[in-house]
């Protein structure tokens, strides 16, 4: 079996462009995804609420008469789904790259998309996901990783976390305290996959925080160490 073979998954591709998301959907499809179409946000949530997908890649700037890909993934994230987000976007500017984040995106690409870039980082997050889990629980006081379930638990509360955010939670926990930079994390994330944005490791890391201290942990368990990376202490 060869390496697209083993990395194959379901993934949707949400893009008002027509030709741009034929092009998208045609090189997925010869890598051995099964993938299907969204060209509005409407039709997007019609097809998440039908069926679960591996990846989503979410353009954000969606055409009017429904909502826009900041919109569709916020609706996403609060129903709790947990799904790998990649945030298609023309935006590159730094509020614009937060707001991406903020949404629930895991990860961004800006066009214009380079699809050999777009059908190489499909595959790594999918391999990444596919890899065998390890260190079955991982924990720092009321704080615990359950790395086969991809769960995340505060006592007897659990944590709805998307796939970057269980990523760096399981990084920092598997370093036992040690200090680990934002590109170590990142390397976390994707498998030290082509280069990412370490801005999106500091949203990742507030949303840690926000989620551990509604579910009664304290937000202080994750450590920021000045102008170097994130620890786990406390």
């Amino acid at each position: 079996m060869n390496d697209d073979a083993r990395t194959a998954g379901r993934v949707l591709v949400v893009e008002d462009d027509a030709d741009l998301s034929d092009v998208m959907a045609g090189a997925l499809a010869s890598d051995g995804h099964e993938v299907a179409t969204a060209h509005d946000g409407s039709a997007a949530l019609e097809a998440l609420a039908a069926r679960r997908f591996d990846l989503i890649l979410l353009d954000l700037s969606l055409g009017p008469g429904g909502p826009d890909g900041v919109e569709v993934c916020r609706r996403l994230r609060a129903g709790g789904d947990d799904t790998h987000v990649v945030a298609v976007t023309a935006r590159e500017g730094e509020a614009d790259v937060v707001l991406v984040l903020e949404a629930g995106a895991d990860d961004y690409v800006t066009k214009p998309v380079g699809i050999a870039e777009l059908r190489s980082r499909v595959r790594a997050v999918l391999r990444r996901g596919q890899r065998a889990p390890e260190d079955p629980v991982l924990r720092h006081r009321a704080l615990a990783i359950h790395a086969a379930a991809r769960r995340a638990t505060v006592g007897d509360h659990e944590l709805l976390l998307t796939y970057s955010e269980f990523e760096v939670l399981r990084a920092l926990l598997r370093a036992g305290g040690r200090l680990l930079t934002r590109q170590a994390l990142l390397d976390a994330i994707f498998g030290g996959h082509a280069f990412r944005d370490p801005r999106a490791i500091d949203v990742h890391v507030h949303h840690l925080r926000e989620k551990v201290a509604s579910a009664g942990g304290d937000a202080g368990w994750i450590v920021t160490v000045r102008g170097a990376g994130y620890r786990i202490g406390g």
